[in-house]
């Protein structure tokens, strides 16, 4: 596919199309792909209730699909992800176009800073960090989450992004031998201080929502090398293999 090719690409997410971390990632991609945004709610508040939906995902993932002829689909949350098992298998089998999950996108990104010791920074509460750090270790990554956890996953709309870096060094204090730093949960938001986060810990930052755009638009043959959003969106590095 050629940088001129129209492509359209689904985000089948659990937040608002209003919300600002969605209207951030939008923002990042080219002007010729097309982003349709459709909410997919699997839960009233609490997280662990997305446990047993891949039925209903996979199904609201094909019509979505089909609907709007898509030729990608991001599907966001890593919580969803790891409370239904299978799941990418599930899209494979179902769809015929490349989908990028948070978590999987997420672990490719820090396969390209040959990261293997990585500080996870998510607003879950510990028994969702280890699945998240059980399932990154099927991609080889040993992911670490810090002892400091937040009170209910939306504290983290509060912070301001000094407030995320001051999170991020205090956690970084503790595992002082992580190569790269992996913030995943878009409400923990880092993107208005990725790169200034970069310099300053002097260590590479992926965050899930950039990496799926990257990871998408790569599958898609397609390049968006953007400044500004820290070192995997600016150098925009080959997938690695599978």
């Amino acid at each position: 596919m050629s940088e001129a090719t129209h492509a359209r690409i689904g985000w089948l997410g659990p937040s608002l199309p209003t919300s600002s971390h969605i209207k951030k990632s939008l923002d990042l991609v080219p002007h010729n792909v097309e982003v349709l945004y459709e909410q997919l709610t699997l839960h009233d508040g609490v997280l662990n209730d997305v446990k047993g939906k891949l039925e209903l995902i996979i199904s609201r993932a094909e019509q979505f699909a089909d609907r709007q002829r898509l030729d990608g689909l991001i599907f966001p949350g890593a919580p969803r992800e790891v409370l239904n098992p299978g799941l990418y298998d599930a899209f494979s089998s179902a769809l015929k176009i490349p989908v990028a999950t948070a978590l999987r996108s997420s672990a490719a990104a820090l396969k390209t800073f040959s990261a293997r010791r990585v500080l996870l920074l998510t607003p879950f509460d510990r028994s969702l960090n280890q699945l998240i750090r059980a399932f990154l270790g099927q991609f080889d990554l040993i992911a670490r989450s810090p002892a400091e956890t937040l009170r209910h996953y939306t504290d983290a709309l509060k912070m301001t992004p000094d407030d995320v870096i001051a999170y991020a060094r205090r956690a970084i204090a503790e595992q002082s031998d992580v190569e790269a730093i992996y913030f995943q949960g878009a409400v923990l938001d880092p993107m208005d201080c990725l790169e200034r986060m970069e310099h300053e810990l002097q260590i590479p930052v992926v965050a899930s929502n950039p990496a799926m755009n990257w990871y998408m638009l790569s599958k898609l043959g397609l390049k968006h090398p953007i400044s500004g959003f820290g070192k995997l969106l600016a150098t925009w590095p080959q997938l690695p293999a599978d």
